[in-house]
């Protein structure tokens, strides 16, 4: 299995190299790419760009090289250079210019981050594990299609996974999509948090203790036709917990009720009462 693996890396690290290279000769965002880049602070403003370019054109050659049979081994171990010398660049950009941008397989500007790293590092290992081998990724395909395509789909799910600078194509569109089929704003009774938050600021519950609220919402639970909305506060000294209590059947402020409940005894120290008292049971009130 370790042969078949360290046959496949040359592909993987060709199609990398490629995709780079192609921002680098390619995009028209090439030149404020590179401006952006560590190869400013490296090189200085004049040489960032044809750097830029000349590293493109050197990723282009040797990744068609890995890419195109045969496989020789010293395409394998300038790969594993490279790579090297990628990530040696990725930890003097983030350690002399934070805030640069990486310019590595997007023209997105995002700064070297510890994902990065990884990535170089990951294509480090690549590149040692291709050292190794002396069959062709080809015939490693060939051999076992189904567990060398397994291999190379993980292999690059990791490197577009640990590239942030590739967020916006696949990582933004899952959140939205796990935003869609969740609904973070609603609870289980499917009225939204920010109607209940609006209800009980219009309270004279909330009012009466606004000024010792420390926090917005901290956590909230429905039950029994109610909706309990805990916020950080602190009264008299003490830290507590500002528990309200909102009706989810009746919109009306006056029905929204509230208690200080002390963080550490877990006594109520102050309740404020609606119009109805509710029926939850996570919600004691007694005198205080």
């Amino acid at each position: 299995m370790i042969d078949m693996i360290a046959a496949l890396q040359p592909l993987l690290i060709g199609a990398v190299l490629v995709w780079s290279a192609r921002l680098k000769l390619f995009s028209r965002h090439a030149t404020a790419t590179a401006h952006r880049s560590g190869l400013v602070v490296l090189l200085g403003e004049r040489r960032a760009l044809p750097a830029y370019r000349l590293l493109g054109a050197v990723e282009l050659t040797l990744g068609a090289t890995l890419l195109l049979p045969p496989t020789l081994r010293l395409e394998a171990v300038a790969a594993t250079v490279l790579a090297v010398g990628f990530l040696a660049y990725l930890a003097y950009t983030r350690r002399v210019a934070p805030t640069a941008s990486c310019g590595c397989l997007s023209a997105q500007p995002t700064p070297v981050s510890g994902r990065s790293l990884f990535r170089a590092g990951l294509l480090v290992a690549a590149g040692a594990l291709a050292v190794t081998t002396t069959t062709g990724w080809y015939a490693a395909l060939a051999d076992r299609p189904l567990a060398g395509a397994a291999v190379l789909l993980a292999e690059a799910a990791a490197v577009v996974a640990l590239s942030p600078e590739l967020d916006a194509t696949w990582l933004l569109p899952l959140r939205r999509l796990r935003a869609r089929l969740t609904h973070p704003l609603r609870g289980n009774s499917g009225v939204p948090l920010l109607a209940t938050v609006q209800q009980l600021q219009l309270s004279d519950a909330y009012r009466q203790v606004a000024t010792l609220l420390r926090s917005d919402v901290r956590e909230h639970w429905d039950e029994d036709g109610w909706r309990f909305a805990a916020h950080a506060a602190r009264y008299q000294g003490r830290t507590v917990t500002a528990v309200f209590a909102v009706p989810l059947a009746d919109p009306e402020p006056a029905a929204v009720r509230v208690a200080l409940v002390d963080d550490v005894t877990g006594q109520t120290l102050v309740s404020v009462a609606g119009t109805t008292p509710p029926a939850g049971g996570q919600l004691t009130v007694v005198p205080a």
